[in-house]
């Protein structure tokens, strides 16, 4: 995220949650224009009472926010709990009272213990500077990822940037403000344009957003405006003014679509647009009410093409509301496949669709014929994770006499009639995979998501815990991209394999051995999983040879596994620890070589004779006829090669075949494709009758 001229952040532990940040501040250098929107809620907490009044406003400096305690339905002690944080953020800014505005979100109906936001203010004030991310993360709550982004337009003759960070996880509801969002630019607005210009921006993002129905006694919408960019003041219509406005729609729009994403227990983002509606009022109520619908969301989670359910909330929103509405007219697209159209259902692959909708977003296309207005909403998938987050909660809360908020792990639990079920069909597999080797190729999405890395962590400690002896095999080809960027180099891939020069051989090397292993192994061992982290070329683990392609292209530094030292890998299983392998061989002369990361796994596979395989992909598993044919559940290894030799499967999924073929002719009985952007894939693999994803095997 770019920060504007003269914004300042920080964000720090203050001990209202434990081992967390929880106390940002955003300061601007000079006087800034500011707006905001607050919660309807009437039951609203002592910040919203403090600050709705005080917007649109000249000369603000700062805004505070803190994170673990709402301050809300906290009686008149909230409100002197406020006062004393702004007197407090006031003097050490060197500033007026008047000039700070604060928020708060996390439980309601406790007192803030002010002063111990009071003691942290100074270290905090002190560490001010470019840390938009430390304060993006201190304001979270049940949100797994920070939530921050900026924008860049031209006003003026001048360049620019709005910026906001944000929190939204539950309790979102489409009405006024929905979230904690604090939108900074260094452009110059006047207060009463800029509360304009904001109320529309989060009437088409942020009120268009729906997790639960559930609207928040905090919600709050801050902006700050200080025009240090040097643009001429915004105060009336202009094209400058629409250009920013447009800028401020997108940023707000991509943070809402994060926050829908993100929702309490969500594991599918979900855009409702609804087009051909008699009103901009009407598209609005029946895309959030799609959005909304409890029924629409649970079949989401279950990838259940029910469009039935779409178009009854259509018509329940026309009949209730009174919208000139005719559902029969309607045209219904998921994912684009048009499933009701003409006045009655259309034909499609079911299979198919249930594919698509397995996918981290679904589109919902509502196509009426009774006007021209357009809306778009956002919304998720209701899971069994958000009845857990929610049934319990305050169970889960508790208050340690110093005002710190503990979370109490051991009573956020299910039923103890669902745990009895769940645990008694977990138990039957756990004896079978008892000392059993796996490997693991992991990679794609599944690096790169903060929640996916957690949850495949999670599920590797599990394992081990239940006696299974994983074994991981990573990737890591988007951060060796990225730094090659950053250091002014450009990747090239021939045939979905990397070129490597020996200009770019060390910078693979440290990217994979240096940042990706040791951070996995870090993640691993948070969570006593016991991971040792190896480079092929330690113990000349992994012997390799330079490959080139069957067209004679020379890839460079690019090899192939020739022999794996078995020995040395099984010196570590019998230790008890999990081995953790970047992708790099070594030649006989000592030369260092980049090797696909599923041709290793294959080739450690079956040097261990594991029974399994596993890949992490970024897509649900082996396609009929890629990208968008259905899913093959189960293929033989004659089958798979028989697809690649009349050209269905192409690109990285070529290689990927060519590594099983080799772990299936070394004896490895089952390879596994799977859907690496759902968490906990791997346990939903091992743990299930039917399995996910596609297995592969011999005959």
């Amino acid at each position: 995220m770019k920060i504007p001229r003269g914004f300042r952040f920080g964000g720090v532990a203050c001990g209202l949650k434990p081992a967390r940040r929880d106390l940002a501040l955003i300061v601007s250098d000079v006087p800034a224009a500011a707006a905001g929107l607050f919660t309807v809620n009437t039951a609203a907490a002592a910040p919203v009472l403090d600050g709705r009044g005080r917007v649109p406003a000249e000369g603000i400096r700062a805004i505070v926010a803190n994170s673990g305690n709402a301050n809300a339905l906290t009686g008149p002690g909230g409100l002197d709990d406020v006062a004393v944080i702004r007197a407090a953020v006031a003097d050490l800014l060197g500033v007026q009272k008047r000039a700070v505005l604060t928020a708060s979100t996390g439980v309601i109906g406790v007192r803030l213990p002010a002063m111990k936001v009071v003691a942290a203010l100074p270290g905090l004030v002190e560490l001010l500077g470019d840390h938009a991310d430390h304060a993006a993360e201190a304001i979270m709550t049940t949100d797994t990822r920070r939530k921050l982004a900026s924008r860049e337009v031209l006003l003026g003759g001048k360049n620019a940037t709005i910026a906001c960070i944000a929190k939204g996880s539950g309790m979102l509801a489409p009405q006024l403000a929905t979230t904690l969002a604090f939108v900074v630019t260094d452009a110059a607005v006047a207060p009463k344009t800029l509360q304009e210009v904001l109320a529309r921006a989060v009437h088409q993002t942020f009120n268009m957003l729906t997790v639960d129905g559930e609207m928040s006694t905090n919600d709050t919408v801050l902006a700050l405006a200080n025009g240090l960019c040097g643009n001429p003041r915004l105060s009336e219509p202009s094209p400058d003014l629409a250009l920013f406005e447009v800028a401020l729609t997108d940023l707000l729009g991509e943070l809402a679509r994060a926050m829908a994403a993100d929702g309490e227990g969500a594991t599918k983002l979900c855009e409702v647009v609804v087009a051909g509606a008699p009103s901009e009022e009407a598209a609005r109520d029946v895309a959030r009410a799609i959005a909304h619908s409890p029924l629409v969301k649970a079949s989401l989670f279950g990838a259940d093409p029910n469009w039935g359910r779409v178009l009854a909330t259509v018509g329940s929103r026309a009949g209730s509301q009174g919208w000139a509405i005719d559902p029969y007219k309607a045209r219904v697209s998921l994912q684009g496949v048009m499933v009701f159209t003409g006045g009655a259902p259309t034909a499609f692959d079911t299979e198919a669709l249930r594919l698509r909708l397995r996918e981290p977003r679904v589109d919902v296309l509502v196509e009426l014929a009774d006007g021209e207005a357009r809306a778009t909403a956002w919304g998720c998938d209701l899971s069994y994770d958000y009845v857990r987050i929610n049934a319990d909660y305050t169970s889960m809360i508790v208050q340690q006499p110093d005002g710190m908020m503990t979370k109490e792990e051991n009573v956020a639990a299910y039923t103890p009639a669902f745990k009895r079920t769940l645990l008694v069909e977990a138990l039957k597999y756990i004896g079978h995979f008892s000392g059993q080797i796996a490997v693991i190729k992991y990679g794609g999405a599944a690096m790169v998501k903060e929640s996916l890395k957690v949850a495949f962590a999670e599920d590797i400690a599990l394992l081990k815990k239940v006696g299974l002896k994983p074994v991981i095999i990573h990737g890591g080809a988007l951060e060796v991209t990225r730094t090659l960027e950053k250091l002014g180099e450009r990747s090239e891939f021939i045939d979905g394999m990397r070129v490597t020069d020996a200009a770019s051989l060390p910078v693979v090397e440290m990217v994979l051995t240096g940042k990706v292993n040791q951070e996995l192994v870090s993640l691993l061992n948070a969570r006593n999983a016991g991971a040792v982290g190896l480079s092929g070329k330690d113990g000349t683990l992994l012997k390799a040879e330079k490959r080139g392609l069957e067209s004679g292209v020379d890839l460079g530094f690019v090899g192939r596994v020739v022999e794996v030292n078995r020995q040395f890998l099984q010196m570590f299983l019998d230790g008890g620890y999990v081995p953790v392998i970047s992708p790099i061989g070594i030649t006989p002369d000592g030369t260092g070589l980049s090797i696909n990361a599923d041709e290793v796994a294959a080739a450690v596979a079956a040097a261990l004779g594991a029974k399994k395989l596993i890949y992490l992909t970024d897509v649900p598993g082996i396609l009929e006829s890629a990208p968008d044919g259905a899913l093959l559940r189960q293929i033989t290894g004659p089958e798979l090669r028989r697809r690649v030799d009349t050209g269905s499967i192409t690109g990285g999924m070529k290689w990927k075949v060519e590594a099983i073929e080799t772990a299936l002719a070394g004896g490895v009985e089952r390879v596994h494709v799977l859907d690496g952007r759902q968490p906990h894939t791997v346990i939903a693999e091992l743990f299930t009758d039917r399995g996910v994803g596609t297995l592969v095997t011999a005959t």
